[in-house]
Order: C-alpha cells, then sequence, then structure tokens
C-alpha cells in the first residue's frame, strides 16, 4: 500500500473510531479540559466548580497555582487578590487589587470569599450564568489532588504556575515554585497524571531538569495587547526563558520544542490548520486555550487539535458526543 493510501486508511478510521491520530503516528482520544474548574457555569479555581467539572466528564482538570507566604500552594488565577472575585473578611468586596498571595499565610487567604463575581464588574457581564457559591475559600493544591484521587474516574491535572517576569516579587521565584509543585505532585503518586504549564517557560524547564518524568506544556498568546513569543522591537520576549524565536525560524511550534514541552497551549485565535499541522510533525500536542462559544469550539476541532481548555465543559461535552469524538 502507498503512503498516500496508508494516510486514507488512517483517516477514515480516526473519523470510524472517534480518536484522533498524530503525524508522528500516536493515537490518543480527545482531551477535554475544564478551565479553572467549569468557570462559565460555578466560581473559578473553587471546588464546587471542579467538581461540577469532574460530574460533567472532563478528562483534565485545569488550574492556576499561587504559593502564600507559609510556603502552601493554593489556587488562584491572580498573584493579587483581584477585586472582581473576591470579598473581605467584612463582607465587602475589595476596593483594589491585592494585597499579593505571596505575602500573606494561608489563614489570611482562607479569610477572603471567593464565591461570587463582582456584580458590578464586566467579568460578571462575561459571565453572566455562573452560579454563585457563597462562602466558598481558595482551595490548596493538596485539596485538589484529594479530590482527584477520590475521583470515580482516573482525571489528569493541568497546572498552570502564575508568574511574571517584569513582577518578580509578586510570586516565587522559578525554580523554587517548580520545585514546590514538584515536591506536591510526586508525593501524591501523580506524576503520570501531571501537567505543568505556565506562559512564563522558566519554571517549565526548571520542571524538566528536576522531574523530567513531569510533561510540561508551552503557554503562548500573540495579540496587539500582549505577545508572549515575541519581544518589541526584534528583541527576544522575556517570557521565554531566554528562547529567540529568530533563532527557530520565527516559528511558535519549533520555539516550543526548544523548550522541551511536550503540548503546545496557544491562544485559540493564534490557531491555523498549518501551525496545528506543524506542531503535530514535531510530536507536539495542540491544546488551545480558551475556547468558549460551541461554533469556536468546531473549529479548531476541525483544524485536529488534540483536546480544548474550556469555561464550559458542558457545551464542549455535547459537541463531542455530537461528533463522535472519544475522550480520555
Amino acid at each position: 500500500m502507498s503512503a498516500a493510501a496508508r494516510q486514507v486508511v488512517g483517516l477514515i478510521c480516526a473519523l470510524l473510531t472517534g480518536v484522533i491520530v498524530m503525524a508522528h503516528g500516536e493515537t490518543h482520544a480527545f482531551d477535554l479540559q475544564g478551565h479553572r474548574g467549569a468557570r462559565g457555569l460555578l466560581p473559578e479555581n473553587t471546588l464546587p466548580a471542579f467538581r461540577r467539572a469532574l460530574e460533567i466528564g472532563v478528562t483534565t482538570l485545569e488550574t492556576d497555582l499561587a504559593m502564600t507566604k507559609d510556603g502552601v500552594l493554593v489556587l488562584s488565577h491572580d498573584r493579587m487578590l483581584n477585586p472582581d472575585l473576591v470579598r473581605g473578611p467584612d463582607g465587602e468586596w475589595l476596593k483594589a487589587p491585592g494585597p499579593a498571595i505571596r505575602s500573606l499565610a494561608l489563614a489570611e487567604v482562607r479569610r477572603f470569599d471567593v464565591g461570587r463575581i463582582n456584580p458590578a464588574s464586566k467579568y460578571a457581564t462575561q459571565f453572566a450564568g455562573q452560579q454563585a457559591v457563597d462562602g466558598s475559600r481558595i482551595p490548596t493544591l493538596a485539596e485538589l489532588i484529594e479530590l482527584v484521587k477520590a475521583a470515580a474516574k482516573p482525571v489528569r491535572l493541568n497546572i498552570e504556575t502564575k508568574l511574571d517576569p517584569e513582577r518578580p516579587a509578586e510570586a516565587p521565584a522559578p525554580e523554587e515554585f517548580a520545585a514546590a509543585v514538584i515536591t506536591a505532585v510526586r508525593a501524591a503518586g501523580l506524576a503520570p497524571r501531571v501537567t505543568i504549564q505556565s506562559f512564563d517557560w522558566r519554571p517549565l524547564l526548571a520542571v524538566k531538569r528536576r522531574a523530567p518524568e513531569i510533561k510540561t506544556a508551552c503557554l503562548t498568546i500573540e495579540t496587539q495587547k500582549w505577545n508572549s513569543v515575541r519581544g518589541k522591537d526584534g528583541t527576544p520576549s522575556r517570557w521565554t526563558a531566554g528562547l529567540d524565536i529568530k533563532q527557530h525560524g520565527n516559528s511558535v511550534p519549533r520555539l516550543v520544542k526548544a523548550a522541551g514541552c511536550a503540548a503546545w497551549a496557544p491562544f485559540w485565535r493564534n490557531l491555523t490548520p498549518a501551525l496545528v499541522e506543524e506542531a503535530h510533525g514535531l510530536g507536539l500536542r495542540v491544546l488551545p486555550w480558551t475556547v468558549n462559544q460551541t461554533a469556536d469550539m468546531a473549529a479548531v476541532i476541525d483544524m485536529k487539535v488534540d483536546g480544548i481548555i474550556t469555561d464550559y465543559p458542558d457545551r464542549a461535552k455535547a459537541l463531542l458526543a455530537e461528533r463522535g469524538l472519544a475522550i480520555d
């Protein structure tokens, strides 16, 4: 059988079985990731949101990490407490961002309520259907790990380390952050089921040095407001751990490969079929974020991505079922 004929047969088999066949021959099912649990449905990065995502049937729980002053890993997208999401011990909404989680002990962090969106914020309009769960507290990574280990079906974790190379005081140093996450993951026996991702690639390189058994994913975005892979005026980006895209053919997939990541997690609007094909040719999985509208989910699925990160895993689950795509 010719190579072309084998490719046609492979595509037919993929359609019939509902699995994805990557360019380098690896076969796997679709990875449905619940972004911050299920942010469109319940308060982000809370245990109720993660439980809801598990009920829906996600294959991966995506979350974000910060570290408290006393060294506890907690689940928060924001390094500074966010007034759109956080009420103080007095029940009043914060007036401005802060303080930094890094400046608070766990006991202090637990005093804040993250169970609903501030109705006066633009965020509330964006997620108008989110159900409030008043009294929710910022969870620890240990609590999420216990939830995962108790789940009826094995589920993976995609953990984002929240650092900004331009604001180093707001988070632990990359090596310290990486070491803490590795210790927690290994202690839980979850290394085969965990991916660590970041826009700041420094902790990812640290993970590969310290714990090569743990997979990493390189997050990227290219917009007018923020370009994480290309610096201004042709200079290297501060986010790519010293790697210069110009030294890699101005190719984002090749840059990701050079960073040692197993997966590329791009802003979904930056994707094209050609980029997905290039990434697959390099052995990378492609997991775009954050894809929330059903039509957009369909568009990236048509590009043969390996999974999606979404605030609405219920919508994605329905679409995947409609298309006959298996998730695992």
